[in-house]
């Protein structure tokens, strides 16, 4: 059963929506629902749109915009298991520009999408522990859910 987060916290200063340059707006939806599990929907307006795992970040792809194919502005995008996340991003589609580094205290990579946008990789180093025991309570308390 998936669960849907939360509504998103409302606060003044809050980074909340992400237009994408796409080439093909069904093809990078595709591509970033494969590869990091973001939830496509179609807005009133009927243009395709996403919200992150987390459901405090949405936006949409937008054609006609040149993709931000040199990093100025970088967005990275948290995971907790960096590795897994560039082998999701090649079997989606993607580009890997920067692979992880061996050395070094974060753990980062960069990629490319279908599109050509480059965005960023980062491991949050608590994040794998928080979401196994997230998933842990899930488990326990559909367990003990009557009729479960």
């Amino acid at each position: 059963m998936t669960t849907q987060p939360p509504p998103p916290s409302l606060r003044t200063g809050k980074i909340c929506y992400i237009e994408i340059p796409a080439l093909d707006i069904a093809g990078s939806a595709e591509f970033y629902e494969r590869a990091f599990g973001w939830h496509i929907r179609q807005r009133g307006d009927g243009a395709t749109a996403f919200d992150d795992t987390t459901g405090q970040v949405s936006g949409a792809w937008v054609l006609g915009r040149p993709p931000a194919a040199q990093p100025g502005l970088m967005v990275y995008i948290m995971v907790a298991d960096a590795a897994a996340a560039v082998e999701g991003v090649v079997a989606a589609g993607g580009e890997i520009v920067e692979p992880i580094p061996q050395h070094g205290t974060e753990v980062i990579a960069t990629f490319r999408d279908p599109a050509g946008n480059v965005f960023g990789i980062y491991q949050d180093p608590g994040l794998a522990t928080a979401e196994a025991e997230a998933q842990a309570q899930a488990e326990a308390k559909t367990e003990a859910a009557p009729g479960a």
